[in-house]
C-alpha cells in the first residue's frame, strides 16, 4: 500500500479546483453570471482556448496526486514494519512509468534509434566513430535502417486512428448532452453544430477537440517504443519533462496571482474609499515597491528562502517536499511584489463609485464604513479582479521562465519551462546544435500562454462594458423542416 503524500502545493491546487466547481455552481443559479459568462464562450477563439486550458487542468490534477511506494520487506525487518522509497511520485508519474524508465546515456535526437554523439569503436580492427544504438528508443527493430520509416508510419497512422475514434466518441457525447438539454434529437442539434447555428460555437470545440486527438494520438502510439521529442545530456526523456512542467506553470501561474489579491483588494478599496492619510500612505507603499527592480527584489527574497532551506534539512522526508515548498514560497514572494498594479486600479474604480448615489444614500443613513466597502463597493470592483487575475496568469507563467533562467526560479530538481530553457541555453551554441529541448520547452509555453491569453481576452471582452466588440450574428440559411397540416 503507498504513502500518500500531500504537499503544499497539491493542498492549495486541489482546494482552488473545488472552489472553481462551487463557482460554477453559483454561476448556474444566477441569470446575471450565466449570461456573462455565455457571452466569453460565445468568443470562438476563447472557446477553443478553453479547451486547451481545460485539458492542461486536467493533467495539473493529475500530477497533484503524490505518494511514495512501500519498499519490499528486508530479511531483519520488524513484523508489520514498513519502509517507503525516498522518492515521491505522482499519478502522472505512474502513467508514463515507461517514459522514466527508458533514460538513454546521453542525447538523442526526436523518434531517433540511435544516439547523438558518436563513440569510438573498434570495427575488424579499426577504430571508428559511429552512433551507438539506444538501449530503449527502436531498441524493437532488428534492422533499424529498413524497418523504421515503415515501423514509425504504421504506428503514427495508428495513433490518427486511435485519436479520431476518442475524439469521434467525446463528440457524439457532448452533442447527446446538448441534444437532450435543448430537448431536441440527436440529428438535428448535430446539424446544428456542424452549420454553427448554435449560441454557442460548439463547432469551435469540436474541431479543438479532433485537433488535439491528431496531435496527440501519433505521440502516445510512439511514446512507447521511441523518444518522441528526444532525450537530454542526461538521457531523460524531452517530452516527459514539457509535461511535467505544465503543472509547474499552473501553479505558478494560479497560485501568484491569488497571492496577490488580499494585499491589492484590501489596500486598494481603502485608498480609494478612505481618502486623505490613508490614501497617501498607501500610495508611498506601491509607489515605493513599483520604483524598485522586480527581477532584484524577487532575487533578494529567493536567496533567503534558499538559505532557510538549507539550513533546515531535517523539516523535509524527501526531496519533492523541499523543493515543492520552494515553489509555494516563491509563488508568496510572487504575489506580495506583485500587488501594486491591481491596487492602483481598484483604488480608482473605488474613488468613482464612491460618489454615487447609492454609496452617498447607505452613509447618510448612518452605515458603517466597512459594510459599504463589503456590500456596495466589493461587488462593483469584482469583475476588475477577475479580469486581471486571467490577464497576470500567462504574465507569470513567462515570468517563472524568466527567473528560472536566470538561476532564481524553482528548485533545480523540478520541471519547467525555464528550467528546460536554462539547461538549453549551452546546447543551442554547440556543433552540431541540440534545438529539441529548447524547442519542446518553447512550443509547450507558446501554446498554454497563448491559450490564457486568448482565453483572457475573451473574459475581459465579457465582464467589461468599454472592451466589448461587437460582431455580427451569424444567420441560418438553411431551410426549416417541413410542417404537414392535418386539418382539413
Amino acid at each position: 500500500m503507498p504513502k500518500f503524500v500531500l504537499l503544499w502545493t497539491d493542498v492549495v491546487i486541489w482546494l482552488l479546483f473545488f472552489m472553481m466547481l462551487g463557482y460554477g455552481w453559483l454561476v448556474s443559479r444566477s441569470p446575471t453570471w450565466r449570461v456573462s459568462w455565455g457571452k466569453v464562450f460565445r468568443d470562438a477563439p476563447a472557446l477553443a482556448c478553453a479547451v486547451l486550458v481545460l485539458l492542461c487542468l486536467l493533467l495539473t490534477l493529475v500530477d497533484s496526486v503524490h505518494y511514495r511506494r512501500a519498499l519490499p520487506a528486508g530479511a531483519g525487518s520488524a513484523p508489520g514494519a514498513v519502509a517507503y522509497e525516498p522518492r515521491t511520485r505522482s499519478a502522472l508519474d505512474a502513467m508514463l512509468s515507461h517514459l522514466i524508465d527508458s533514460r538513454e546515456p546521453t542525447y538523442s535526437k526526436p523518434l531517433a534509434y540511435v544516439g547523438f554523439r558518436k563513440e569510438s569503436v573498434e570495427v575488424n580492427g579499426k577504430v571508428e566513430r559511429v552512433a551507438p544504438r539506444l538501449q530503449f528508443g527502436g531498441a524493437h527493430l532488428k534492422n533499424p535502417e529498413q524497418e523504421w520509416v515503415g515501423d514509425v508510419t504504421a504506428r503514427a497512422i495508428k495513433g490518427l486512428i486511435g485519436g479520431a475514434i476518442v475524439a469521434a466518441i467525446v463528440s457524439f457525447l457532448m452533442i447527446a448532452v446538448l441534444a437532450r438539454n435543448a430537448k431536441t434529437t440527436f440529428r438535428e442539434m448535430w446539424l446544428r453544430v456542424i452549420h454553427d447555428e448554435t449560441p454557442i460555437p460548439w463547432r469551435v470545440a469540436l474541431i479543438t477537440i479532433f485537433s488535439v486527438a491528431v496531435v496527440f494520438g501519433p505521440i502516445v502510439a510512439l511514446m512507447d517504443w521511441y523518444h518522441v521529442l528526444g532525450t537530454d545530456r542526461t538521457g531523460n526523456d524531452v517530452l516527459f519533462q514539457a509535461l511535467k512542467s505544465i503543472r509547474t506553470a499552473f501553479v505558478i501561474g494560479t497560485l501568484s496571482t491569488i497571492a496577490t489579491l488580499p494585499l491589492a483588494v484590501i489596500l486598494g478599496i481603502m485608498a480609494g474609499y478612505f481618502r486623505g492619510w490613508v490614501d497617501e500612505v498607501i500610495q508611498y507603499i506601491y509607489t515605493v515597491l513599483s520604483s524598485i527592480p522586480n527581477i532584484l527584489l524577487i532575487a533578494a527574497f529567493v536567496l533567503m528562502v534558499q538559505v532557510f532551506l538549507d539550513k533546515h534539512p531535517e523539516l523535509f522526508e524527501t526531496g519533492a517536499e523541499r523543493s515543492d515548498l520552494k515553489l509555494f514560497l516563491l509563488c508568496a514572494i510572487l504575489g506580495l511584489t506583485g500587488w501594486a498594479g491591481l491596487c492602483r486600479l481598484l483604488r480608482a474604480e473605488t474613488m468613482k463609485l464612491r460618489e454615487l448615489e447609492y454609496v452617498q444614500a447607505a452613509s447618510a443613513f448612518g452605515v458603517g464604513s466597512m459594510r459599504i466597502m463589503a456590500k456596495h463597493i466589493f461587488p462593483n470592483v469584482a469583475h476588475l479582479m477577475l479580469i486581471t487575475t486571467v490577464l497576470e496568469f500567462s504574465a507569470l507563467i513567462l515570468y517563472e521562465a524568466v527567473l528560472s533562467y536566470v538561476g532564481v526560479g524553482v528548485d533545480p530538481s523540478m520541471n519547467s519551462f525555464g528550467g528546460m530553457i536554462n539547461l538549453a541555453r549551452s546546447e543551442m551554441s554547440t556543433d552540431p546544435v541540440v534545438w529539441w529541448s529548447f524547442a519542446a520547452a518553447f512550443t509547450f509555453m507558446v501554446t498554454l500562454v497563448l491559450a490564457a491569453n486568448l482565453f483572457a481576452d475573451g473574459v475581459r471582452d465579457a465582464f467589461d462594458p468599454r472592451s466589448r466588440v461587437f460582431r455580427p450574428k451569424r444567420i441560418s440559411t438553411r431551410k426549416a423542416p417541413a410542417t404537414v397540416n392535418l386539418r382539413g
